[in-house]
């Protein structure tokens, strides 16, 4: 017996995403890239728009679980390159960033989350996304990574189907505003990434990744919960993506499960933080369905937060392995055992 939807849930129909005033045509959610994305049609100042590309894989290596995570973003009035390495067995990580003042636009970030490829180079760090025959390959080059040590290597992802998580959504009180996003868990990881001088293989049986692919025009003051976490369930390649604070999720709630490569969409998951901790107690998940009930294991909190002026992004991205079980819309019920993820909370005023 199939899953009763929620009536608010609305689907996407192909389209460009944007109409001719530059306000969001439709707002929903679809398991596939449905609408068309133009920056030249944002009726919004280009201040005000944000793009970014962001790829975090994580594995469990024969010496305990670690992981890259690499980001490209252009938020207008700042750019970043950005590389991390998490040492997740040694409970610790390094976050390097290339800054970027004003690019308004000019690095050009693709306008589909599956076509284009990204390559930049700034200060010493290159970053490469590319698509390749149904894969995508990461490829970094930052000799200077953690005062000389050096971080390189490339690491190929492979989604078993086309399926990810898709959401349009508006933003209460301002018509111009919007957010775009595809979340794309379960991707299988193969590759090498060397950090000094030592390589750590990312083995496809046990390595895995999440693309996050985001484009909109933001209010100024936002604060969301994301968790994501992949890996195989019975050996079949199985992810999910589940958060709020994106704006109005009321036609598209950004969570779903994927199991090879078909979306499962959920309703509502509520996030259940600890007091006064981020990675000192577990962390629960509930939803109004009872699709989606996890408990979280934190290893390690990746906390930053970065103060310039009237811009500030105060972050949580906690790293841990989750345990519980959701049910897929079939009516099929999965049981999840330490599987290895993430979830955070971040607050952005930019």
């Amino acid at each position: 017996m199939g899953i009763e939807r929620d009536a608010g849930q609305r689907r996407l129909s192909p389209g460009p995403l944007l109409d001719v005033r530059g306000r969001l045509a439709e707002a929903g959610w679809a398991g596939t890239e449905v609408r068309a994305y133009d920056r030249s049609r944002v009726a919004a100042p280009r201040w005000r728009i944000k793009e970014w590309d962001y790829y975090c894989v994580l594995a469990d290596g024969d010496d305990g679980p670690f992981g890259l995570a690499l980001t490209v973003a252009d938020n207008s009035y700042m750019g970043l390159l950005g590389v991390s390495w998490l040492d997740l067995a040694g409970r610790a990580d390094t976050t390097e960033n290339a800054m970027i003042p004003f690019p308004l636009g000019r690095l050009r970030l693709p306008a589909s989350a599956d076509a284009g490829d990204v390559v930049l180079d700034r200060r010493g760090m290159r970053l490469e996304f590319r698509h390749e025959r149904g894969a995508r390959r990461l490829i970094v080059r930052h000799p200077g990574f953690a005062g000389g040590r050096g971080l390189s290597g490339e690491v190929v992802l492979t989604s078993p189907g086309a399926e990810r998580m898709v959401v349009a959504i508006p933003f209460p009180g301002d018509e111009g505003a919007f957010y775009y996003n595809q979340k794309i868990p379960g991707l299988t990881a193969a590759g090498t990434i060397t950090v000094g001088g030592r390589e750590h293989t990312f083995d496809p049986a046990s390595a895995f990744g999440v693309f996050d692919w985001g484009r909109g025009v933001w209010t100024y003051d936002n604060t969301w919960f994301w968790a994501s976490a992949s890996g195989r369930h019975e050996g079949r390649p199985f992810g999910f993506t589940v958060g709020h604070g994106f704006g109005d999720t009321a036609a598209g709630s950004e969570n779903m499960l994927l199991l090879d490569g078909v979306a499962h969409k959920l309703d509502r998951v509520r996030f259940h933080l600890p007091h006064g901790t981020y990675d000192g107690a577990p962390w629960r998940f509930s939803s109004n369905d009872g699709r989606f009930e996890m408990g979280f294991k934190p290893i390690l909190d990746r906390a930053a937060d970065v103060n310039a002026l009237v811009l500030r992004s105060t972050q949580h991205q906690v790293f841990g392995r989750f345990t519980g079980h959701v049910t897929l819309d079939d009516g099929a019920r999965l049981e999840v055992r330490e599987l290895l993820g993430f979830a955070e909370k971040v607050r952005n005023r930019w």
